[in-house]
């Protein structure tokens, strides 16, 4: 969709993309690991094509939703039949609570979608942008943590330079 509108954009120096990624695009979860990495990899074009279009009026956010009172973690939630035993002691009580959770998730679409309208408005969108609490925090806490590996093993990181 991308390569299909932004000749236009660039012909008349000005728009707005919008993709929605997912928290977990700067969080992992355990068994939605192709999820979370497809919406990394969705993180990570948005930014870049926002560095590469921004100098021709077009503006790029990525809109990471925790979780909103949609159906993703309900029937629209597809599983494959098989499983692998040695991973349902860590998949089972994940799945279990996201069963369970669904239909009383913080996010309220309704607020979400009022959110975008705005943001395609703005002069200055932010190109992240975090919506909900629960992707506000877990997000907080992984640039936490991510700070901290990269503290505590920076004389490694430095130690592969030329000296």
């Amino acid at each position: 969709m991308i390569k299909a509108v932004l000749p236009f954009m660039r012909e008349r120096r000005a728009g707005c993309i919008v993709n929605v990624t997912s928290m977990g695009g700067f969080i992992t979860m355990p068994g939605i690991a192709f999820y979370c990495g497809s919406k990394f990899a969705l993180e990570g074009v948005s930014e870049a094509l926002a560095k590469e279009v921004n100098g021709f009026g077009i503006k790029v956010t990525a809109i990471a939703p925790g979780s909103f009172r949609t159906d993703w973690a309900g029937r629209s939630m597809v599983r494959a039949g098989r499983s692998i035993p040695d991973y349902d002691a860590l998949f089972d009580p994940i799945r279990k609570a996201r069963e369970e959770k669904s239909g009383h998730q913080a996010g309220d679409p309704v607020k979400a979608a009022q959110v975008l309208l705005k943001l395609v408005a703005a002069d200055n969108p932010p190109v992240h942008l975090l919506l909900g609490s629960d992707a506000l925090r877990l997000v907080r806490e992984k640039i936490g943590s991510l700070n901290g590996e990269i503290e505590a093993w920076e004389t490694v990181s430095q130690s592969t330079d030329f000296a």
